[in-house]
């Protein structure tokens, strides 16, 4: 990504943060910290802007020297997206936002020991030493009002995360969620890797954004070597992107039947979904398509018979995808659930950086793929839906739109599809430079920055997936609302634990 980087000291953060997003004309997207004192001395916060409207990057690097205190003035207070990653950076590197309004651990739960930053290059595992936390849940007080805890270990399927509800009869009041319970790690375990070797734990960090991760990735790299991709290549990550995004639209709308249990809709989802999954195995022989791109283009080409099997799946798809959206548009009961339930305001949306479909839901027009093309969006006509109703109803509908965009990019795609070589060598790459890149993943945009190392390895490695800004807008959309909606409501942002836990 092309951005200009604006080097100051930390003292400076929040005066350079203001006159930057001043009017609203850059918005945060990342934040985060580098140990670089072996380097220049210093440890590094880095925040990551953006303007739509300017189609720009711009990322301000703030120093904080070795021999000062490892502190920096909060931006929290006036960019309230910068919350969790400021606390973040407290938990992982030890450094201290000034002014942050709510310091409680977020990824080190109270059972870490105080005083062991883990994303310090001198961390040492084996000499970990120090009292454990309390982790304290602000409480809501007054007559009726009672607590409902949920989780961290839930009924179906799926990884672990604590919420705990403050009611006054059926109404939820506030909703304090607890997560990074299997935090892995993977930006530290990578450190000193070989380029080729961290693609694949980049790759595993979400399966059902496999191909999202594995071309934010890839594409970050490739800034970093000035390496040029080939034009087939390039088209055929589009492919893999558009198939991910399509599996995962179709399967959402199903799952989020399963949030009001409406047994029809979870059923048909589910098939449809599988039908996807089925191809992407014919394609790749995986269902997450994993194993397809890589380092300079992607490993596997489509015949004439694969073309084929894709028009004619994703027709057969399109009448059925049409089936099911029929039956729930036909369905008053099912409406009655879904239409005015959840509502994320537009300003709530903004000022906490929410994005992909929940973001476009509520009125925040945004996407990657339009507003920073990559690999061969450029080559393609699509349109991107925004609703403002910011509810349930509107998630659901703006995925069904977006499904239907995708089979209109695969279509394009199959009739245009360049000649060209699948892979381009890649030059090594000079150590401490660094470079990042954003696509747009079925749940919205996600960010990998990398720092290199020497020989061709990684020095730093920082992810921010469409979960991350995401999370914090259910506990806005859910008060008000009362818990038997909580799953429908949770369902519509389609959120991932594991993007947390990376």
């Amino acid at each position: 990504m092309i951005s200009a980087v604006q080097v100051i000291p930390a003292s400076t953060l929040r005066a350079a943060v203001t006159a930057l997003s001043h009017g609203g004309r850059y918005r945060l997207t990342a934040m985060f910290a580098n140990d670089e004192r072996s380097i220049n001395a210093s440890f590094a916060v880095y925040a990551i802007f953006f303007s739509k409207e300017e189609a720009e990057f711009k990322t301000i690097k703030a120093l904080i020297k070795q021999d000062e205190p490892l502190e920096f003035p909060s931006i929290t207070p006036i960019m309230a997206a910068a919350a969790w990653y400021e606390r973040e950076i407290n938990d992982l590197f030890g450094l201290t936002p000034l002014g942050h309004p709510d310091l409680r651990p977020l990824v080190l739960h109270e059972n870490w020991p105080q005083g062991n930053y883990p994303f310090r290059k001198d961390f040492d595992l084996g000499s970990m030493a120090g009292a454990s936390t309390e982790y304290l849940v602000p409480p809501v007080q007054g007559e009726g009002v009672f607590e409902v805890p949920v989780g961290p270990i839930h009924a179906g399927i799926i990884e672990p995360g604590h919420f705990r509800f403050s009611q006054a009869g059926e109404n939820i009041i506030n909703i304090e969620a607890k997560l990074f319970f299997t935090h892995r790690g993977i930006e530290k375990a990578v450190e000193a890797l070989s380029l080729d070797e961290a693609l694949f734990q980049a790759e595993r960090i979400c399966g059902a954004c496999s191909i999202a991760n594995t071309l934010s990735y890839v594409q970050a790299v490739e800034n970093l070597a000035a390496a040029e991709i080939s034009p087939r290549a390039k088209y055929l990550r589009v492919l893999a992107a558009e198939l991910e995004r399509l599996y995962n639209h179709v399967g959402d709308i199903g799952n989020l039947c399963a949030g009001l249990g409406f047994a029809p809709g979870i059923s048909h989802g589910a098939r449809l979904k599988e039908q996807l999954m089925r191809l992407n195995e014919r394609l790749t022989g995986n269902r997450f398509l994993r194993g397809w791109i890589t380092l300079g283009g992607v490993t596997m080409d489509i015949t004439r018979e694969l073309t084929g099997d894709i028009s004619q799946t994703l027709t057969c798809l399109r009448k059925e995808l049409d089936g099911l959206l029929s039956l729930l548009r036909d369905n008053d009961a099912f409406l009655d659930r879904v239409n005015n339930t959840g509502i994320l305001p537009q300003q709530a949306a903004l000022d906490l950086g929410v994005v992909g479909v929940a973001a476009r839901a509520s009125g925040v027009d945004t996407d990657i793929r339009r507003d920073f093309p990559y690999a061969a969006y450029r080559s393609f006509s699509f349109q991107v839906p925004v609703y403002t109703e910011g509810d349930v109803a509107a998630r659901l509908w703006m995925r069904a739109d977006e499904a239907i965009q995708s089979l209109g990019i695969i279509s394009q795609l199959l009739r245009g599809l360049p000649s060209g070589k699948l892979i381009t060598q890649l030059r090594p790459v000079e150590p401490y430079k660094s470079d990042f890149s954003v696509t747009e993943s079925p749940r919205g945009s996600n960010l990998h920055w990398i720092m290199t190392g020497e020989n061709n390895t990684i020095y730093r490695y920082f992810v921010r997936s469409a979960s991350y800004p995401n999370w914090p807008a259910l506990t806005v959309a859910v008060p008000g609302n009362i818990i038997p909606d909580f799953p429908l409501i949770n369902k519509s942002f389609e959120l991932c634990y594991a993007c947390l836990d990376r």
